[in-house]
């Protein structure tokens, strides 16, 4: 193994950083106070504990819960809880963890072993025969990052403990020799690292590194797949593939051991992958995985925006590898991605209050899409209450003779070079303005660099140092560096100017020419229909429109605002749209209030505007799936198998006979009907029907249309019948669905 030859900054701790008043300490506070009981509480309703008690012998009944990685909530949430505890200690949490912990301790087995999933439900005959599917060293690394976390804010070790008892049975059953599977689903490896730099026990490191090296590997064990990242040896991997979330954390522990190795084709894997996300396959947002069929990542510039999948995790994923590649490097444009996922598409992840979460992060929703409490598989909540525990971890890196300012939050810290202790004292009220006041207290006064990062969204920032401006600022790597003899009381002030901008996707984004949406800061925006009269799909907003920006205390927790006048497209006719005031708020505070449209790509070409329904006229179907109101929507796919168009569909049923349908509310006469369909072929289980008629109601009796021209079913077009006109209210599109398979829609027209 190489000895250690990293760049040599390190992040100061937590523990060491004392989030002050402000943003990010009202966040941390609401997951003190509601996030982490929430979270407790939702384990205790499912069970998650009492498996810990039936793997102990002193409780009997089935296993409960849905996954076999249910164990990994409790860590994760013990892990966040103890982050706060880093900032103000509390013995009534800290005896909640020292509860769980027995109860863990009590269900682990004389070799270390803990999973209730085997030890409970499976049987513990085939323990770690599954690893490819059923992640049992997933569990292990969320229980050792929780204790290597509990452990640092409180002293205890009784979680340490258990760790290292489990680590060491992995450690005894996979290696050369052993057994060979590196994870399905990738964590322990950051894991092991982390236990190594505690412990300073090589073998955990050695072990992560064996896993991290199996992969891509083909003797002796499970096929490869590039669903988790194992297609390529990593050393040879150069861009993004698979399962979102266990790619970001193969990474982190990739970028672990690079940085403690030194070895050059790690860093090579890392810096193309990591332009393979960030170019390619990012949102503005910061999410990433586009895709909800394998949770991850397809191909270059496909980022739909009312499909996107952008998982809460895959977010935090992205954000805990740049700031691994930021110590890395030294390199801002690393702290810029982790700031667009802190202040847009984490942050999305969790409702104001703290105790409603969203899995997936679309761009769009017609109204459907809600946050919620908890789900069947519950990794979100407490991932994301983790990572805002852990925020304070994010905002200084040092080295032996420079301090790095990387992230904007109010706060205290010392750090203590090589030749004297520095305190610093951040103010600011970021990201709403972008004054921000760092004091310095160098003791004894010491020449050394201080590295503020200039954000890449920024432009005109300026620093003054004890009210003298620089006239011109050494920016390197996204850095302004100040080298001077530092004493007590010195001043560093920094201004970002936030004007309201214009921000446009590259133009291979497909779901995005045309539109644009809006930035201020390191804030994106989005517009809800509960500012906006309710519809914000059918705004163009004019190159030319002026916006402002105001700061409402009252709205939202206190957020600023944009405003500005768009053009609401009414219908087809263009004579007819009309001037309409709009409002936008931070897209991460989204759907805490009313339910309704967002969105945040704004149409900026009238052609992409959503025209929007026709109010008069109303949608059933004997059975949804996907979007009901995607029947009339108005937006035509460019294929049968166009996932950045909303589509309805009838999965998961398959043979049956169902109906799609439109009520009027007044007569209306018909003679025609076009519809589009949606055909995943390759990717799910919806295909064009068997058979499909059109029946309309006279009366009280359903009639089929008569004098019907051909039915068709052909792909990517739209399949027009005419037919014999008739006047009704209601009119039922009758449809087939093959024997294996179900069928969908993208449009459905009906007209003279």
């Amino acid at each position: 193994m190489a000895a250690e030859q990293n760049s040599g900054l390190q992040s100061v701790p937590v523990a060491e950083v004392k989030i002050a008043d402000g943003f990010w300490k009202d966040k941390i506070e609401v997951v003190r106070d509601k996030t982490i009981a929430h979270n407790f509480m939702e384990c205790d309703t499912h069970g998650r504990f009492r498996n810990f008690d039936r793997a102990a012998g002193v409780l009997g009944g089935a296993w409960e819960g849905k996954y076999f990685f249910d164990d990994s909530d409790p860590y994760k949430t013990i892990e966040g809880a103890a982050y706060v505890l880093m900032q103000k200690r509390d013995p009534e949490l800290e005896k909640q963890i020292d509860d769980i912990a027995k109860r863990v301790a009590a269900a682990q087995m004389k070799d270390g072993y803990v999973d209730t999933w085997y030890q409970v439900k499976i049987g513990i005959d085939k323990r770690f025969t599954q690893e490819k599917d059923f992640h049992e060293t997933y569990v292990a690394g969320h229980l050792i990052e929780a204790a290597v976390a509990y452990f640092e804010a409180t002293g205890k070790r009784n979680l340490l403990d258990i760790a290292i008892k489990f680590a060491d049975c992995i450690d005894h059953n996979f290696g050369p020799g052993k057994r060979l599977d590196p994870p399905g689903h990738e964590e322990i490896e950051l894991a092991l690292v982390k236990l190594y730099h505690v412990t300073n026990e090589p073998r955990y490191l050695k072990l992560a590194e064996w896993f991290v090296a199996q992969r891509g590997e083909t003797e002796g064990r499970a096929t490869n797949r590039d669903y988790d990242q194992d297609q390529l040896p990593v050393k040879e991997q150069r861009e993004i593939v698979g399962h979102a979330v266990r790619a970001m954390y193969l990474y982190c522990g990739v970028a672990d051991l690079a940085r403690i190795t030194g070895d050059k084709d790690y860093f090579t894997t890392m810096d193309s992958i990591w332009h393979d996300v960030v170019d390619r396959k990012m949102y503005v947002t910061g999410g990433i995985g586009p895709s909800g069929r394998n949770e991850g990542f397809t191909v270059a510039y496909d980022l739909p925006n009312d499909s996107a999948y952008a998982e809460t995790c895959a977010g935090i994923g992205l954000g805990l590898w740049n700031q691994r590649l930021t110590l890395m490097h030294a390199d801002g444009k690393y702290a810029d991605v982790v700031e667009r996922g802190m202040y847009n598409g984490i942050l999305s992840g969790i409702s104001l209050d703290g105790t409603k979460f969203f899995y997936v992060n679309p761009l769009s929703s017609r109204g459907d899409h809600h946050r919620e409490a908890w789900f069947d598989c519950p990794c979100c909540p407490p991932n994301v209450e983790r990572f805002i525990a852990s925020i304070g971890e994010r905002v200084y890196a040092f080295d032996a003779n420079q301090i790095l300012v990387n992230q904007f939050i109010s706060s205290d810290t010392t750090v203590k070079l090589a030749k004297t202790a520095v305190k610093l004292s951040q103010r600011t009220n970021y990201p709403w303005d972008g004054d921000v006041k760092i004091t310095v207290n160098a003791e004894p006064a010491e020449q050394f660099l201080i590295k503020v990062r200039i954000p890449g969204w920024c432009e005109g920032a300026s620093i003054a140092v004890n009210g003298q401006k620089m006239e011109k600022l050494d920016v390197s790597n996204g850095y302004a560096s100040v080298d001077r003899k530092w004493g007590a009381g010195d001043v560093v002030e920094v201004n970002f100017p936030m004007p309201v901008k214009r921000v446009y996707a590259d133009p291979h984004v497909d779901a995005d020419v045309g539109r644009v949406t809006i930035g201020r800061g390191p804030i994106i925006y989005a517009l809800e229909g509960v500012d906006n009269e309710r519809a914000v799909r059918n705004l163009v907003l004019p190159k030319d429109a002026e916006m402002t920006s105001e700061f409402r205390k009252d709205l939202l927790g206190g957020v600023t605002v944009v405003k500005g006048t768009a053009t609401a497209v009414m219908d087809e006719d263009p004579a007819h749209d009309v001037k309409k005031d709009f409002v936008a708020v931070p897209y991460y505070a989204w759907d805490n209030r009313s339910p309704g449209q967002m969105i945040v790509w704004l149409a900026e070409d009238r052609k992409v505007a959503e025209i929007p329904r026709d109010a008069n006229v109303k949608i059933s179907a004997s059975y949804v799936h996907a979007t009901l109101e995607a029947l009339d929507d108005r937006l035509v796919p460019k294929s049968s198998v166009d996932f950045n168009v909303a589509n309805f569909d009838f999965w998961p049923r398959k043979g049956t006979t169902e109906w799609v349908q439109y009520d009027f509310k007044e007569p209306r006469t018909v003679s025609s009907s076009e519809v589009y369909w949606f055909d995943d072929t390759g990717h799910g289980e919806c295909r064009v029907p068997v058979s499909w008629r059109l029946l309309y109601k006279d009366g009280e009796a359903w009639k089929p249309v008569e004098k019907a021209s051909e039915y068709g079913v052909g792909l990517n077009q739209f399949n027009k019948v005419t037919f014999e006109a008739v006047t009704t209210k209601t009119v039922r599109m009758e449809v087939k669905l093959p024997e294996k398979f179900s069928a969908g829609i993208f449009e459905w027209r009906v007209g003279k």
